[in-house]
């Protein structure tokens, strides 16, 4: 990997007033083999379930296209040539932005009637260089794409929108024309001066507000917003289970003192080596926040301190269903969640000496051996929230 900061990618949408469905869809996908992350945002003719089914075939088609490494007006050829015609109005319609980000950091974009990208170097407008892209053949021919090559640094950021945020406003007394480019170019620049390390999240929430707001609060047109943000990647360490050896102890004390970001002990036995290697003392929690688990733990210098399996089998089933709107709670299980989705790159220390606690029969069947746990845990984090996630036996 040729690059050194971390992607942030997150999105914003608001229905077209009345409607149930969003007619803009936002797909991303991380291609783990490459260190490849594509994002789409495509935007279907008209508003509701038959835009959405547009979009969806649109986004979807896109990422697996560009995945493929296929050239650009190959790629817009397929997806407009493969579109269902409207039965009406004789066209099949769908916009859409792609966002291909290499490994080494390169970014390729390639949009069709979708409003301009924007790039923000810090908190100062960037002009991508565009080139037209005009298809040749097939019943598209003439169309013009715009496609442009970017090489971001650290802070810098990429902004896509649908037509609701572009045209917001259109016909008032303040913005005649829509809310426009330029203006939501500059409302992203303002708001990153304010707060320069604002999150993708927050700042594509910021947008897609200010459209409404725009439209009077009953949006005309599906409002979507599109983020990515690129950062010093924000770090944390997770350890479960005591070190195979004894004579390990020591240097797993060592990794966790040393550590640069934040720190998540999983199980009493892994707490109890640590505070015992350093010298430290493990306060017990008498207040059981969730009833499923034991109580959490303090130590010194640790960020969160839990019993092993039970809890990381929990993490496990939030993390399933979990999504940007879900309000966690306050149970152990819930904190390393928030923790998690905090962080960006997550490395695991699992110990691999065997709990005997976990050989008794009586247990449930489904005390999975920790190993087991961690990785569904880890490919969760991977496949849906796009997180680098390493893995360390002692």
């Amino acid at each position: 990997m040729n690059r050194d900061f971390f992607i942030e990618v997150n999105s914003q949408q608001r229905n077209h007033d009345g409607e149930r469905i969003c007619g803009d869809v936002f797909l991303y996908r991380y291609i783990k083999e490459e260190d490849r992350v594509i994002a789409v945002l495509s935007d279907g003719m008209g508003s509701g379930v038959k835009a959405n089914m547009l979009a969806t075939l649109t986004a979807t088609m896109a990422i697996n296209f560009t995945r493929e490494h296929k050239e650009v007006d190959r790629i817009a050829e397929i997806i407009m040539n493969t579109l269902p015609v409207c039965s009406e109005r004789k066209i099949s319609y769908s916009t859409f932005t792609i966002v291909d980000i290499e490994s080494s950091g390169r970014v390729n974009i390639l949009e069709y009637d979708n409003p301009s990208t924007i790039y923000l170097k810090g908190n100062t407008v960037e002009e991508p260089d565009w080139k037209k892209v005009v298809l040749e053949k097939g019943k598209n021919a003439g169309k013009v794409l715009r496609t442009c090559t970017l090489k971001p640094q650290k802070e810098d950021r990429i902004i896509f929108c649908s037509d609701g945020v572009a045209q917001s406003g259109m016909g008032s007394e303040i913005y005649p024309f829509g809310w426009e480019r330029g203006n939501v170019a500059a409302y992203a620049a303002s708001l990153v001066s304010n707060e320069a390390s604002i999150s993708a999240d927050m700042l594509a929430g910021k947008i897609v507000t200010m459209a409404h707001k725009n439209d009077g609060y009953r949006a005309r047109d599906d409002i979507s917003c599109a983020i990515v943000y690129f950062r010093e990647p924000r770090k944390l360490l997770l350890c479960t289970g005591p070190p195979y050896e004894k004579d390990k102890d020591k240097e797993l004390a060592v990794k966790v003192k040393d550590y640069r970001g934040k720190v998540i002990l999983c199980g009493g036995t892994t707490a109890d080596i640590v505070a015992r290697e350093l010298n430290r003392t493990i306060i017990d929690e008498l207040i059981f926040e969730d009833p499923e688990l034991p109580p959490e733990s303090f130590l010194e210098g640790i960020d969160l301190v839990t019993e092993g399996i039970l809890t990381l089998q929990k993490v496990n089933e939030i993390l399933k269903t979990y999504r940007n709107s879900v309000r966690l709670g306050k149970g152990p299980a819930d904190k390393i969640v928030k923790l998690i989705m905090e962080s960006d790159e997550i490395h695991f220390i699992i110990g691999t000496r065997i709990n005997i606690a976990h050989q008794d029969p009586n247990l449930p069947v489904d005390l999975e051996i920790r190993r087991t746990v961690v990785k569904r845990i880890a490919r969760l984090l991977e496949e849906k929230w796009l997180k680098k996630v390493t893995f360390e036996y002692i």
